[in-house]
């Protein structure tokens, strides 16, 4: 959704929001600034000098480190698919399967006009990942020092659950693993071998995927997400599931 989207739909105004929800949001530097489709998308802009914590631990500095996580700038998504090709490529995806995707629908800007637009999605490793607290054999987890959100593929027995519960369907059965498989932002594949960015955003063309250390100041995820002014949205915010996967223009 680009940004024009949301000027157009009506905002039913961040009081409409339960204060639980905007105090998440503003432990991790965000204030909610707009609610939009019954509560689905919200609007967010950076709050100075507020650092992010998970709800319950009054932390002053982000809970992991690094703290990896990802901005999408939603509007120069052209679905070139090289994303998605070197997803495939690194991660031995099955055709069958997908760790990322890349969403696509058509808005009606006037009589028989339409605008097409993309919108790149996979795991948002959330903070506080509903997947990870329905898995009856703990294979799936949130790592202690990175919070990816991980797969142990041994202790997996297939039932789904994760996925029922995932809010943003992004996990698929591995017939060959027969595990469940998802994005674990090519941990395995890249960061743990030195690499500092996922397959997918180093394949980017247009800079669409900006990974990196949400905990450090110097890094483009930090300075895009705390910009002042800079409007940012995470996807299902009502899921309570705190991700880090956001989402702006420009």
């Amino acid at each position: 959704m680009k940004i024009e989207d949301l000027e157009r739909m009506k905002n039913e105004g961040p009081e409409s929001l339960p204060s639980e929800e905007r105090r998440k949001f503003l432990k991790m530097g965000l204030v909610v600034t707009g609610v939009f489709a019954g509560g689905s998308v919200l609007s967010l802009t950076s709050a100075r000098n507020v650092y992010g914590a998970l709800e319950g631990i009054k932390l002053k500095k982000y809970p992991y480190k690094p703290h990896y996580s990802m901005v999408i700038r939603q509007d120069r998504c052209i679905d070139c698919e090289l994303c998605k090709e070197a997803c495939v490529k690194t991660n031995n995806v099955p055709e069958y399967g997908y760790r990322t995707t890349i969403l696509e629908r058509e808005i009606p800007i006037g009589p028989d006009e339409f605008q097409r637009e993309f919108m790149p999605v996979l795991c948002n490793h959330c903070n506080q990942p509903p997947c990870v607290r329905v898995c009856p054999t703990k294979a799936t987890y949130k790592d202690k020092k990175t919070g990816i959100v991980m797969m142990e593929y041994k202790k997996c027995i297939g039932c789904k659950t994760c996925m029922a519960a995932c809010p943003y369907n992004a996990r698929y059965f591995n017939e060959e693993k027969r595990a469940i498989d998802k994005c674990n932002f090519c941990f395995d594949t890249r960061l743990s071998k030195g690499e500092k960015l996922t397959a997918c955003a180093a394949a980017c063309p247009a800079d669409v995927r900006i990974f990196g250390d949400l905990s450090d100041p110097e890094s483009r995820v930090y300075k895009l997400v705390h910009e002042p002014e800079r409007v940012v949205w995470v996807l299902r915010p009502e899921t309570g599931a705190l991700p880090n996967v956001y989402y702006t223009k420009g």
